[in-house]
């Protein structure tokens, strides 16, 4: 009986011995820490805010803008867009700050284009009014966009003209879109193409139609102008055209005429008196020599031009020599002309336009700071004491405007 109580404890210490090792090994189960994973910490990624243009890029931006504009209505044709174009072209220039202005610059944009004082425009007067009447005089012209020159050449002419025919309308055409356009944007004038001019007549019922160019020959502005015409042959009665101021051309350089002979007296006798002189001889004794700048042209009317200083020639004007801007023909070149006055021994050179409007030419080409105007050139040369400029037009002088107006007498008679 001892003997199996002392069994019975021994199996039941067995049993509670197994049951604490259980116990145990459960616990330490339970509690063991988790495997430990080694989580490598990605660098964050830095994005960068995109680099804001400085102020100079953003004011060549601007200045670029209107360069666009300005280039886009800087052309020969004028399209039903050309009206908002000319304005959103100005408008985004008055936008510009005066330091932005000074950057536009494009294929034929620059500051100048609205920057440039040239004038008063609102002494001008346009003639695109409406109520013409039966008998029109259309008064058409090149253009030029200087307000001054446009007021005293073209409208000088013109007034002129108004003058001397009250029973006629007068109203006005260039042939340039190029500048009608640079007008009509920078100082809000409308002026008439010849298509518009023409248009205006025959809406208004005109029934005598006289068209004056105040071109200086029959070049390629004067066909031009004829091709236009030609497309209203039966919307008036009568459609006459007067001679441009030189008058007929002829053949060759010895051919001249009364007109030619009347532009070169007048020309010559206006530039001695506003240079300070009595007369051209007065200005050739003191060693002067007059420069006549005209435009040039490849048309074969550039013959003109010869004429004129066969003209200057057989006037006694030795001391007057005519160039061209385009150096057609070849010897109205600056430097073929250059060399003729020095050769002739003159030491003294006034430039004057040969050209009825002192626009960009005689500003620009003759009178201009570059180093390619020919006032310069002349100057670079060192073969001469003073060189002078006379920014004149021939529409101005009063003999050239009768002229015209004796032109008008052939035709309308």
């Amino acid at each position: 009986m001892k003997k199996k109580i002392v069994m019975a404890l021994l199996t039941c210490a067995i049993s509670a011995a197994c049951l604490a090792g259980c116990a145990g090994s459960a616990d330490q189960t339970e509690t063991a820490p988790a495997p430990q994973t080694e989580v490598t910490e990605e660098p964050e990624q830095s994005v960068e805010a995109p680099e804001e243009p400085d102020q100079e890029t953003l004011d060549q931006e601007k200045a670029d803008e209107v360069a666009a504009l300005i280039d886009a209505i800087y052309v020969q044709e004028r399209t039903d867009a050309t009206d908002e174009q000319c304005k959103a072209a100005k408008d985004a220039w008055d936008a510009l700050t005066d330091a932005q202005k000074e950057l536009v610059e494009g294929e034929n944009a620059d500051p100048d284009y609205f920057g440039r004082d040239t004038g008063d425009a609102k002494l001008d007067d346009p003639r695109n009014a409406d109520d013409i009447g039966e008998n029109e005089i259309l008064v058409v012209s090149f253009g030029t966009s200087f307000n001054d020159s446009r007021v005293k050449d073209i409208k000088g002419i013109e007034d002129a003209i108004a003058e001397s025919y009250p029973d006629y309308s007068v109203r006005r055409a260039f042939t340039a879109q190029i500048i009608i356009n640079h007008v009509q944007a920078r100082d809000s004038e409308a002026i008439d193409n010849v298509d518009q001019a023409l248009k205006r007549a025959a809406d208004n019922g005109v029934k005598n139609l006289v068209v004056q160019p105040t071109h200086l020959m029959h070049g390629a502005e004067y066909d031009e102008l004829m091709d236009a015409l030609s497309e209203y042959g039966d919307t008036f009665d009568s459609v006459v055209v007067a001679e441009p101021l030189l008058g007929s051309v002829g053949n060759d350089a010895g051919v001249i005429n009364e007109d030619k002979k009347a532009v070169a007296i007048a020309v010559v006798s206006e530039a001695a008196k506003e240079a300070g002189f009595d007369d051209i001889d007065a200005a050739k004794e003191a060693g002067v020599a007059l420069v006549l700048m005209g435009h040039g042209t490849a048309h074969e009317a550039k013959v003109s031009y010869s004429q004129m200083q066969t003209m200057m020639q057989i006037l006694g004007y030795d001391n007057v020599f005519i160039g061209t801007v385009e150096g057609e023909p070849e010897e109205t070149a600056c430097e073929a002309v250059m060399e003729a006055v020095s050769e002739a021994g003159y030491k003294k050179v006034i430039l004057r336009p040969l050209m009825v409007v002192a626009g960009d030419h005689a500003n620009n080409d003759m009178a201009g700071e570059d180093d390619d105007s020919w006032v310069n050139v002349f100057k670079a040369s060192g073969k001469f004491e003073s060189v002078d400029t006379q920014i004149s037009g021939l529409g101005r002088i009063d003999d050239i405007q009768a002229l015209y107006v004796s032109h008008l007498k052939d035709v309308i008679r």
